[in-house]
């Protein structure tokens, strides 16, 4: 089979999403090695101020390390930032689309509930 020809499976219950790695060695051509994404979803609190911040990445760890280090534009005069709330998905198009979801409804309801502030009575 050609390097070129990988397979996807795409499979959104119980089975992990496989895909086609790109190799930093061979440059724009794919290596042919399979490789499990999952991309999150997080909220961020300011421990300064007690501003929110959502956003959606790869790599979480490192994510919140450059949040945490000032080299995000968006959040460096807020540091320091905890992780209050955080969900995986398959799909860097799921993940985002469900970022977009969260943002809708900053500071609502909805935004509280999610993070356990809402207490219905």
């Amino acid at each position: 089979m050609p390097y070129f020809l990988l397979m996807k499976l795409y499979l959104y219950s119980n089975i992990i999403l496989w895909r086609g790695a790109r190799s930093r060695v061979a440059g724009p051509r794919y290596a042919g090695v399979a490789s499990l994404f999952m991309f999150t979803v997080y909220i961020l609190k300011s421990l300064k101020n007690g501003k929110y911040y959502i956003g959606q990445t790869e790599d979480v760890v490192d994510r919140i390390k450059r949040h945490n280090s000032g080299r995000s534009k968006a959040t460096k005069n807020f540091t320091p930032w905890e992780v209050v709330y955080s969900e995986e998905y398959l799909t860097r198009s799921l993940a985002f689309r469900r970022e977009q979801e969260i943002k809708s409804y900053k500071s609502g309801i909805k935004f509280k509930k999610l993070l356990g502030l809402w207490i219905d009575n």
